[in-house]
């Protein structure tokens, strides 16, 4: 079974996502530490932004298969170095959050996104409204970029891209 682990700053959406991924209640929580719970890794935020940190996420990452790299879209700034996802050798999955929020910029989000994930598919979603939440559980079933890319393509749905 592939295994998904999600990184994204403080309070960026990582513990809500990973609830709707498994339609659970998105009761807000606090990851204090590396939280398991059936087939995903919810990272502390801590663990992004502060890279004395990175080391725990590139030891982390050797038990997934999949990364998602998250990015609340109320934010301004990014809290991925460029080209990030580079340095783990895992298939990336880029998500943008709060796509429903006010003040969300979807463009800035894709931008700040792209610059750390480059080339990857990316699902615009909001966990409190279900939107692009399936497209995640179908992108981690896929074996191969080409295969996530022949998704993407297929699904025609303007949350997705890549």
């Amino acid at each position: 079974m592939n295994k998904l682990m999600i990184i994204g700053a403080v309070s960026s959406g990582k513990s809500t996502l990973t609830k709707a991924l498994l339609k659970k209640s998105l009761d807000a929580v606090k990851t204090q530490a590396l939280n398991y719970e059936d087939w995903i890794i919810d990272t502390p935020g801590e663990y992004l932004e502060n890279p004395l940190f990175y080391k725990n996420i590139i030891a982390t990452s050797f038990e997934a298969t999949h990364i998602i790299y998250l990015q609340d879209a109320t934010r301004t700034l990014s809290n991925f170095p460029p080209f990030f996802a580079t340095g783990i050798s895992k298939l990336p999955i880029g998500v943008i959050t709060k796509c429903d929020a006010d003040i969300a910029d979807i463009t800035r989000a894709t931008t700040l996104l792209q610059e750390a994930i480059g080339q990857a598919p990316i699902v615009v979603t909001s966990a409190i409204e279900n939107i692009g939440v399936e497209h995640i559980r179908r992108l981690v079933q896929c074996q191969t970029i080409n295969e996530m890319k022949a998704y993407v393509e297929q699904a025609k749905d303007p949350h997705l891209f890549f």
